[in-house]
């Protein structure tokens, strides 16, 4: 039975969190009292929680994490600036002309808002807003509308700079030197936030290739489902010219960051702060930067940091009560003796992940997850950033995934009342497909993940 208690305690931070209960508050509090429990019944050895102060002061002083803030604010700042509409009106009446045309506009520009802001409720609700009336007005099936929605939203996950590879990067840091020394590597090999970014960045693109490639077949075969817009509807500007225009601003923005960063100028870190400025200068030329718009993204952006480093306080102090209960022996034992070796441990591992993107954040599981799974899959000789770029991409599919997909509900919440959940779910189904077909892919050519951070940064 006191074998089991790391699994009790799993499952009763689930139960708290479906109960509604703020996700660092559960995380913190339900450890606290199974530590205080475990204590009285001699099961847990309380010396672990004195380690917590050393924890709390190395998140304080992590400079990788101070990347989190300035991409928050860049992308909250891009927003603000309605850089989106601009480039959706010029790439529809550019492509509106062929069916499927204004769903490859959205998806184009769902994932360059999405590797600006790296945030996917951000990205799914201004898509929402933005395109969704526009699609249904062109007699789109609401069905294809939501999905596209959905699925170009979620891009933010994958495609850097993203906020999700920030953090798994500072976290798989951590678990990729800790296997290393577990194997008695007392020199062990380092993975940076830059070697995620150029990593996701083959897998990110090739995943767009097929949600395009989608919807041309699509509009070949069910023409009527994504209509092309009417000659006279498109308006002016259905030409070269001025997607250039709408497009340069914000291209020019992600290349200067990721540019840096590849070019091995910046940091992360430091490549976030120049997203941060190019983002102040964007809005400025737009006449959106003043004192409001100021307040306004400060003040989101401090919401949003406040939220990500409490959860990650409170899952820290998971971490040390989940190992204090030998949870990360169990979990070892567990996965080494999985049929199939390997390949059988990372299926479960992501099957897991999967099923867990239904009830908690890729926060939670980033924060919480990855450190007790991280080092054990990397002891067992697997890449770090394939690993990386697969847990992003399994995540990017469990929040498209009904009926407790994140991405569905914050489109649920913006889309207007006759276009039903029902409706939602469908339109999602095929690019899940798409994304299970990415993951096997990936799987099976490593390479996709690997191959550029060896020839960029090695």
């Amino acid at each position: 039975m006191a074998e089991l208690l790391p699994l009790w305690l799993f499952a009763a931070v689930c139960v708290v969190l479906l109960l509604g209960y703020p996700v660092a508050f559960a995380l913190g509090g339900t450890a606290l009292l199974f530590a205080y429990a475990g204590s009285l019944g001699g099961y847990f050895d309380s010396a672990f929680l004195a380690a917590l102060p050393n924890r709390l002061y190395g998140i304080m002083i992590n400079e990788t994490l101070i990347a989190v803030p300035l991409f928050v604010f860049m992308g909250v700042m891009l927003e603000r600036a309605k850089i989106a509409e601009d480039l959706l009106d010029a790439m529809a009446a550019l492509f509106g002309r062929m069916h499927g045309g204004l769903g490859i506009s959205v998806t184009l520009v769902g994932m360059l808002l999405a590797a600006s802001t790296g945030i996917v409720g951000a990205t799914v609700v201004t898509m929402g807003l933005l395109s969704l009336p526009t699609m249904l007005r062109r007699n789109y099936d609401p069905a294809v509308a939501t999905g596209i929605i959905c699925a170009s939203g979620t891009l933010g996950q994958i495609i850097p700079p993203s906020i999700i590879l920030v953090l798994l990067g500072d976290v798989l840091s951590s678990a990729y030197q800790q296997a290393q020394l577990d194997m008695g590597v007392w020199s062990p090999e380092t993975l940076s936030v830059g070697d995620l970014f150029v990593g996701a960045l083959i897998p990110g693109l090739l995943l767009v290739l097929l949600y395009v490639l989608y919807l041309l077949v699509l509009g070949m075969v069910r023409p009527q489902r994504v209509p092309a817009i009417p000659e006279q509807e498109r308006g002016e500007g259905g030409d070269w010219f001025a997607v250039v225009k709408a497009l340069l601003p914000p291209l020019a923005l992600i290349l200067a960051v990721l540019g840096s960063i590849l070019g091995g100028f910046a940091t992360p870190t430091e490549a976030a702060s120049v997203g941060a400025i190019g983002a102040m200068l964007l809005a400025a030329t737009r006449h959106k930067l003043n004192r409001e718009t100021l307040r306004e993204v400060t003040l989101e952006t401090t919401k949003i940091t406040s939220m990500v480093f409490m959860i990650l306080i409170g899952a820290s102090l998971f971490s040390l009560v989940f190992r204090g209960f030998g949870g990360d022996e169990l979990i070892e034992n567990f996965l080494s003796e999985m049929p199939g070796g390997v390949a059988g441990a990372v299926i479960i591992v992501m099957l897991v992940m999967f099923l867990l993107g239904f009830i908690l954040d890729f926060i939670e599981i980033t924060f919480v997850v990855v450190p007790i799974v991280g080092p054990i899959l990397l002891a067992m000789g697997l890449d770090p950033i394939w690993l990386g770029v697969m847990i992003a991409l399994n995540l990017q599919t469990s929040f498209l995934t009904p009926p407790f997909g994140f991405a569905l509900f914050y489109l649920r919440g913006v889309a207007p009342p006759q276009v039903t959940t029902g409706m939602i779910y469908r339109g999602v189904i095929p690019f899940i497909m798409i994304q299970l077909l990415m993951l096997g892919m990936l799987a099976l050519w490593p390479q996709l993940a690997t191959w550029l951070p060896h020839q960029i940064l090695k």
